[in-house]
C-alpha cells in the first residue's frame, strides 16, 4: 500500500465513536445530534479541505467497523471512547495495534486514555485525577515549534471542561506539546506524541461529552495538526521484522525463524 500523499490521494483518516453517551443522554444528543464523531470529523474537513479524505465509524458497527480492509486504507486512525471501553474486541484491539506498529498514525482524545488499545501501545495504568465541575482549562504550547502547535493560540481558553490532572501513569513522551492548567490549580500533560514501531500517536486531552469542547476551533485545529502530523510516509505498510543479513549484503534479509516462532 503506498502511503504517498498526492493531489489524487488524499490523506485518508477514520474517525472511530464510542456514539453512546449522544444515544443515551439527550442534553449530550442536543450538543452533539450527529454524535462526537461526526463533529470531530467536521473540524478535520474544515481545516484540512481537500488535503483528507474522512470518513467515520462506531462502536456499534460490524468489528466495530474497523475492519482490515477499513485499516489497510486508513493513514490516521482517530479514537474518542469513554464508557464501553470493555466492549471493544481483543480481537480489534489486536488488528489496530498491528496497523499501528507497521504505521498507521493514531491520535487519541480525551478519555481514550483508558481505552484498550492506548493502554497496549503505552504498556502502563494510563490512569489519572479527575473532576467533572464545568473547570476552566488554560492549555499552554509548551513547544510552539511543533507543527501539531502551529496556528493554535497561546493559551488558548477552554471555558467548560473536565479537568484533568497529573499524576498521569504513561510512559515519558517523546514530545510533550501542551500542558493544561485548571481553576483547580491543578497540571496536566495535555498534548503528547509517541512513537512505536512505523507508526506516530498523538495523545490531546480536551473533550469531554458533557461540554461542546469539539466545536471549538482551537481545538479542532490541534486535531486537524495532529492528523496531517502523525501520516507515516513509507512505500508501504508493513510489520517491523526480524531479518538476517549475510556480511555485506545490506538489502536482501532473510526471513528468520526462532524463539519467537515457538
Amino acid at each position: 500500500m503506498s502511503n504517498t500523499i498526492t493531489a489524487d490521494r488524499p490523506l485518508r483518516v477514520v474517525v472511530w465513536g464510542e456514539n453512546r453517551h449522544e444515544q443515551e443522554q439527550p442534553e449530550i444528543a442536543e450538543i452533539y445530534p450527529q454524535g462526537m464523531h461526526t463533529t470531530i470529523r467536521e473540524g478535520i474537513e474544515e481545516n484540512l479541505g481537500s488535503r483528507a479524505s474522512v470518513s467515520t465509524v462506531t462502536l456499534d458497527d460490524p468489528e466495530h467497523g474497523l475492519t482490515e480492509e477499513v485499516l489497510v486504507n486508513t493513514d490516521v486512525l482517530v479514537w474518542w471512547g469513554h464508557a464501553a471501553h470493555a466492549e471493544v474486541s481483543d480481537e480489534v484491539v489486536e488488528r489496530v495495534h498491528r496497523h499501528v506498529l507497521a504505521g498507521m498514525g493514531l491520535l487519541v482524545l480525551h478519555s481514550g486514555h483508558w481505552s484498550k488499545i492506548f493502554g497496549k501501545l503505552m504498556g502502563t495504568s494510563c490512569t489519572l485525577r479527575w473532576r467533572s465541575e464545568q473547570d476552566r482549562e488554560l492549555v499552554w504550547t509548551v513547544d510552539p515549534t511543533h507543527p501539531i502547535a502551529q496556528g493554535v493560540p497561546h493559551p488558548f481558553i477552554i471555558p467548560q471542561q473536565e479537568m484533568y490532572g497529573e499524576f498521569f501513569d504513561v510512559p515519558a513522551p517523546d514530545e510533550l506539546i501542551f500542558l493544561s492548567t485548571f481553576s483547580g490549580g491543578e497540571v496536566f500533560r495535555s498534548g503528547m506524541t509517541y512513537k512505536r514501531g512505523f507508526g506516530k500517536i498523538f495523545f490531546f486531552s480536551p473533550g469531554d461529552q458533557d461540554f461542546p469542547v469539539y466545536h471549538q476551533k482551537e481545538v479542532r485545529r490541534v486535531i486537524a495538526n495532529g492528523v496531517e502530523w502523525a501520516l507515516t510516509v513509507r512505500p508501504e505498510r508493513t510489520d517491523p521484522v526480524l531479518l538476517r543479513y549475510e556480511t555485506e549484503d545490506f538489502y536482501n534479509g532473510a526471513g528468520y525463524q526462532g524463539a519467537m516462532a515457538n
